[in-house]
């Protein structure tokens, strides 16, 4: 089964999933640390999988933070990775950003 592409914005921000946009890794991370905090990011959500199936709130609440410690490691939340300045637009509609015109564009096939 090949592997989904998500479509990219040019600026490389985001990608876009059900037209909602999501902040991408920082690229300034070196692979050894991006594979960390990945390989940390896999074992907190199969924690908070876990801790849901145990009916365990105590658990489920660690795994939840070790889920956003690992994604603000990542660049996926917290402060923005880009120095320009620009405003973070994560989680938004992407027809409701800058980015709509590029995201109308796009091949609805994709």
């Amino acid at each position: 089964m090949p592997t989904q592409r998500y479509p990219t914005t040019p600026d490389g921000r985001y990608f876009v999933v059900r037209g909602r946009l999501w902040r991408c890794t920082d690229p300034s991370l070196s692979d050894a640390l991006r594979q960390h905090w990945v390989h940390a990011l896999m074992d907190a959500r199969r924690a908070v999988k876990d801790a849901k199936a145990n009916d365990e709130p105590d658990q489920l609440a660690r795994a939840r933070a070790q889920v956003q410690a690992a994604k603000v490691a990542l660049g996926e939340r917290g402060p923005v990775w880009w120095g320009d300045g620009s405003p973070d637009f994560n989680r938004r509609m992407a027809v409701n950003t800058p980015y709509a015109e590029w995201f109308q564009s796009l091949d609805p096939a994709q």
